[in-house]
């Protein structure tokens, strides 16, 4: 699908739009889909030996946020720079699909937040703290220290 010519000591470059159903990315398991198209942009350079593979993806991704579980999107990008061993090439056309790929699903973060301060849910009544604060107490003991009361109440 992303595939390049490489001509020999030179450099090509890249320019793809390509929709994540066809790189196979959507995941309903984990909630969170790519919208629209994936655009990626760069260059392949032919550094002997290996090729070194540089450049940028952009996309749209909706996911429901880890802390308030609302609805989100964002735009988001990722800088790449890659080696690929010539072995690889088929001819002199590098297929970089399985590697935009790749980079894609490693650079997900571990948690999607709607905004970094995300106050996320009231662990009592289950209210979204970003709409306003509500009246529980939410002060918990550590329970190593919860022995410790009796000493305050003498």
């Amino acid at each position: 699908m992303f595939k390049v010519q490489i001509s020999k000591n030179g450099s090509a470059p890249f320019n793809f739009k390509v929709s994540a159903d066809k790189l196979d990315l959507n995941d309903d398991v984990n909630e969170s889909n790519f919208e629209g198209e994936i655009e990626v942009n760069g260059k392949v350079t032919d550094g002997g030996k290996l090729l070194n593979v540089e450049g940028t993806i952009k996309y749209r991704k909706s996911f429901i946020c880890d802390r308030c579980l609302n609805p989100s999107s964002e735009d988001r990008v990722i800088e790449f720079d890659e080696e690929l061993d010539r072995s690889d090439l088929e001819g002199d056309v590098a297929d970089l699909t399985e590697l935009i790929r790749d980079i894609l699903i490693a650079s997900q973060p571990i948690q999607n937040l709607c905004k970094e301060d995300c106050k996320g849910l009231c662990p009592v009544c289950g209210k979204n703290l970003n709409e306003g604060e509500c009246n529980c107490d939410r002060f918990v003991t550590d329970p190593r220290l919860e022995a410790l009361k009796k000493f305050l109440n003498d």
